[in-house]
């Protein structure tokens, strides 16, 4: 067995190190803490080394960047449903003229709406011009206006699909068939993932999942190690987390090592199963969690302050607000990416009553995940994104003598926002037609905005790729470009 001395040996003691006990000098006591030391060390330093050369085997293991990021961990605020852009950050004074006015769709969607008579319908909410750069807002939010300098607000984003599954699985995974891998998926092939004791992907849903389901955070044709980790809504985030009675770490680690030499000569034998190699790595991943995991989504460790800042505690913003503090907490421990699934704005009738009751619902958690990102210096190195999978049209169909009222689906016409992670802050991007049916300015597809958040990222939409089915794929699908205006 290698020692010290074989390691050292000119260490003033290697030369006696095989001699009769008779010969050997006295050591001093100085001598004899160096030479001990020196095996201490080398048993750390072999210890490390294999650490080392088992987190650079993990298909999870950090990765270098195309370019210098922007931002190293993501959070995605998905308003499943499609957020009306007319009624939260895009005002239309002109709605208001032709309020209740009949009007007939003429163009390509015309076939997919709703048969019958169809009217403008003015927003019922008011706007108003908050922050320093004035960006326009309803009057429901009353806590976004506090972080309203850190957001970019850009109304020139378009989509293919006005049905909902479709449209979720274009604005997650760029496809809007399904089956794709995840912008999620995509950004943690690229680049892996900081802590190798946390997933690298984690999808905090509300709960029901949203329409399309696990497919939006599916890892599609990539190796199944980077496909979303769904958090459950109530009770134990995972299941199966702490050990069973009686299962001691050493007992589960023997069990594990045995597993692995078995399942290792059957993927020896099918090296090109992933999913098996995917299986082993979560069995891993899951054993190592049981000791970081609990102490991420403890939230007994946080302040009353804190958790009063999220709304947690309070009946409209409790879920909403634990999982956008998750959400922080998670990044803080080296996730790359986390997505909050918010449902509930398909606001057909009854526009007023539901996009308040959505608005209050996220207003306080998301102002107090912003500025708490800020003032742990995590903002610039974190982008945050806000949007669903498509706008709502400027007019709708309207029954009961004009009193229910909502909005129809819009492809042609959204807004999102992005925060921190190098995007231009408290700046208003692009524009929609005076009626809201459309972008008219810096308009860009969606396939565009993935390659953004990509370049935010450090990855190259065109050098992060992955061969299936005879050829190279990437996220935007057959390339895009950069919306540069986002940029700071």
């Amino acid at each position: 067995m290698m020692n010290a001395f074989d390691l050292y040996p000119s260490h003033p003691c290697a030369a006696n190190a095989c001699a009769s006990p008779r010969s050997q000098p006295r050591l001093s006591r100085r001598s004899w803490l160096f030479s001990h030391a020196l095996c201490l060390g080398s048993a750390a330093l072999r210890a490390l080394w294999a650490q080392e050369q088992q987190r650079q085997a993990s298909p999870l293991a950090p990765r270098p960047p195309h370019h210098p990021p922007r931002a190293r961990a993501c959070i995605s605020l998905f308003m499943e449903g499609g957020p009306s852009h007319i009624d939260t950050f895009d005002p239309k004074p002109k709605l208001a003229e032709l309020h209740m006015q009949e009007f007939v769709r003429q163009d390509r969607l015309a076939s997919q709406m709703a048969s019958g008579n169809r009217y403008y319908i003015q927003s019922p909410f008011r706007f108003r011009q908050v922050g320093q750069a004035g960006l326009w807002m309803c009057d429901r939010f009353t806590h976004l206006p506090q972080v309203a300098d850190e957001l970019c607000v850009y109304h020139g984003l378009q989509v293919d699909s006005v049905d909902h599954p479709t449209a979720c699985y274009q604005m997650n995974t760029g496809n809007r068939l399904g089956g794709d891998p995840a912008v999620g998926a995509w950004v943690t092939y690229g680049l892996g993932t900081e802590n190798q004791n946390l997933p690298c992907f984690v999808v905090l849903p509300e709960g029901a999942y949203p329409q399309g389901g696990a497919a939006n955070w599916s890892s599609g044709f990539l190796p199944a190690h980077f496909q979303g980790t769904p958090l459950r809504a109530s009770g134990s985030p995972i299941l199966d987390l702490v050990p069973a009675f009686g299962r001691s770490p050493a007992i589960q680690r023997a069990s594990l090592d045995l597993l692995t030499e078995l399942n290792q000569a059957d993927a020896a034998r099918h090296p090109h199963d992933d999913e098996l190699l995917a299986r082993l790595a979560s069995y891993e991943l899951a054993f190592r969690m049981q000791s970081e995991v609990p102490k991420v989504l403890d939230l007994t460790n946080e302040t009353q302050a804190t958790l009063d800042r999220y709304g947690i505690g309070q009946p409209g913003t409790d879920s909403f607000g634990r999982r956008c503090l998750l959400a922080r907490k998670l990044v803080e421990a080296g996730v790359r990416f986390v997505q909050i699934f918010e449902g509930g704005w398909d606001s057909h009738d009854y526009l007023e009553r539901a996009h308040t009751q959505r608005i209050r619902t996220v207003d306080q958690p998301i102002a107090a995940l912003i500025s708490d990102l800020k003032e742990r210096g995590l903002l610039d190195s974190t982008l945050v994104v806000w949007g669903g999978e498509f706008g709502r049209s400027p007019d709708n169909g309207v029954r009961g003598g004009g009193q229910v009222v909502g909005r129809d689906h819009n492809a042609r016409g959204m807004c999102v926002w992005l925060a921190g992670g190098g995007v231009k802050a408290g700046c208003r991007i692009g524009a929609t037609d005076e009626l809201g049916g459309e972008a008219v300015e810096c308009v860009h597809h969606v396939r565009d905005f993935h390659v953004t958040l990509l370049h935010l990222l450090g990855l190259d939409d065109n050098r992060l790729t992955f061969f299936h089915e005879g050829r190279y794929k990437q996220l935007s699908q057959t390339g895009g470009q950069v919306i540069r205006e986002l940029l700071a």
